[in-house]
């Protein structure tokens, strides 16, 4: 692979691009499934400590707000090492660079199980999300660079099985796990796909000598303020709701670094003739807009998987085995969906695909827009299935489209450019629709409290019916009555809730369709990454 050499100079790549030719081995199939197979575990990983946030928690005694950082030190160490990827690999081999952080991600999440305090809860989540983070972009690499373009799209739509179907299916196995076995074994799930994992790389990924005098070329200015940078951004937007924005100091700095260090990032990236990531991919029409398209996806994604979950537990009060049954009719029927995309991209416009697809997620999300506090299982499980029908028809013809006509030596800076901009798509939407939640909530209760003063005779007829109600239980006229107006202001609550998780749903609606409207502005392409055949 020649992911990171974006100097311009042609240089020999690590992975030698397949022949343009529909003749592959069963050998390379292995080592395609198998990275295929370490970027689904790296994925489902990000998501499946939701559900059991509450057990893992409460075993470590910490409270819920310090456990956020279980899935934030995941994020955040994931998020930096995707741009290092294809440098690294280029520097180590892509065999050698896979096998060590493949058996680094199973030491890791074994010893996720094993922590006995949130600090090291936490550096062992960061542990596996950086080298976790190498097993997704290292798989979309490796279909590029070694499938013939007539069978990327077939590699594509199994690397969607990762993208997709893995966030959807994560709480689902997170909450059975927990509540069948325990929260550790949420991270024992890893050991026999992961060894699985690093037996398909040793034996079909073939070995390439290192290139470790690259180091004394590095971009080591890039790497440094892109480090910073994205872990700053990384910070701000998964804690900043939680701790109040700009009234915390911590958020302050953070949004700081962010702002000097990405900028520099930029320039530097613009200026070296070695750039760690070649920026000017952006400039490419189909590229920049499959970047915009998958901030869009990642937000839908991402956001969906977020605010479904936190509805389900707080109005309805499922745990979460219910919430991940719930979920899970977003991603088994993707499993029987996916092996039809290359042959719908054989037939349709790209473009069309991914616009329909995102379409649909979007009226899935539509559909939740008009919960009330009877929602459940029975009545969400339509709008998941037609979840499910869209988001395979995004990320195979979006990843097609976004290779074609990238070069060899350009795959590792896509891959990375075109991976993390999901993943900062779906921390934008959470920072997003996590304030959307609490501001949207103070609305609609200001304006429910405005509606129920009492000076209106419907609400005192109401609370003298509560009143009553309640005089019949405990006897006391002004216990009762103080019940009455308790009992009303949790009703207030819950429906002003229930009205701000609809505003999330409409608002990633929006967000969906925008991405949508984007994708019919693609130039046309053939169903094919073109990378492998420049």
């Amino acid at each position: 692979m020649t992911s990171a050499n974006v100097d311009g100079q042609p240089r020999k790549p690590a992975i030698a691009p397949a022949p343009g030719t529909d003749q592959l081995t069963a050998k390379d199939w292995i080592g395609v499934l198998s990275t295929l197979l370490g970027a689904f575990m790296a994925v489902l990983d990000i998501q499946i400590t939701n559900a059991s946030l509450n057990d893992i928690t409460g075993a470590l005694s910490a409270t819920i707000d310090e456990g956020s950082w279980i899935s934030t030190g995941y994020l955040v160490a994931e998020v930096v090492v995707i741009p290092l990827t294809g440098w690294l690999s280029q520097v180590f081999s892509v065999r050698r660079y896979l096998l060590v952080n493949a058996i680094l991600f199973l030491l890791f999440s074994i010893a996720c199980a094993w922590a006995t305090n949130l600090p090291m809860m936490i550096l062992l989540r960061a542990g596996q999300g950086f080298t976790g983070g190498v097993l997704i972009p290292m798989a979309f690499t490796v279909i590029l660079t070694t499938l013939p373009p007539a069978k990327q799209p077939i590699g594509l739509a199994l690397f969607a099985i990762t993208a997709t179907f893995a966030p959807s299916i994560g709480p689902t196995i997170g909450g059975w796990l927990t509540d069948n076995y325990g929260w550790e074994y949420i991270f024992y799930l890893n050991i026999v796909p992961g060894l699985l994992l690093i037996a398909g790389v040793w034996y079909a990924i073939p070995a390439k000598p290192m290139q470790l005098g690259l180091f004394n070329r590095g971009d080591w200015g890039g790497i440094a303020t892109m480090a910073i940078g994205l872990a700053s951004l990384e910070f701000f937007l998964e804690e900043g709701n939680r701790k109040d924005w700009f009234g915390s100091v911590e958020i302050q700095r953070a949004a700081i670094v962010a702002a000097i260090t990405l900028p520099l990032f930029v320039w530097i990236q613009f200026t070296r003739k070695q750039p760690l990531l070649n920026l000017r991919l952006l400039g490419q029409r189909n590229f920049g807009l499959s970047v915009f398209v998958n901030l869009a996806t990642g937000l839908g994604l991402y956001g969906s998987i977020f605010i479904l979950p936190l509805f389900l537990a707080q109005i309805q009060g499922y745990n979460a085995m219910t919430i991940g049954q719930t979920i899970m009719w977003a991603g088994i029927p993707q499993l029987f969906l996916i092996p039809f995309v290359p042959r719908l991209m054989q037939r349709f416009d790209l473009r069309l695909l991914i616009a329909v697809g995102l379409t649909l997620f979007g009226v899935s999300c539509f559909m939740n827009s008009a919960l009330t506090h009877n929602t459940g299982l029975e009545q969400l499980r339509w709008s998941q299935i037609v979840r499910a029908m869209g988001q395979p028809l995004i990320i195979t013809p979006l990843s097609s489209v976004a290779t074609a006509g990238i070069a060899p030596k350009q795959v590792g800076s896509a891959s990375a450019l075109f991976n993390v901009s999901r993943n900062l798509g779906g921390s934008i939407g959470i920072a997003a629709l996590g304030t959307l939640l609490s501001v949207r909530e103070r609305f609609h209760s200001n304006r429910l409290v405005e509606a129920i003063s009492l000076s209106n005779p419907i609400t005192r007829d109401r609370l003298d019916q509560l009143t009553q109600l309640f005089i019949s239980k405990v006897g006391d006229p002004v216990i009762a009555q103080n019940q009455a107006y308790a009992f009303l202001d949790r009703l207030v609550r819950r429906e002003a809730n229930v009205m701000a998780y609809n505003d999330c749903f409409f608002f990633m609606g929006c967000a969906l369709f925008a991405g949508a409207l984007f994708a019919l502005f693609f130039k046309k392409v053939k169903p094919s990454g073109g990378a492998a055949v420049h």
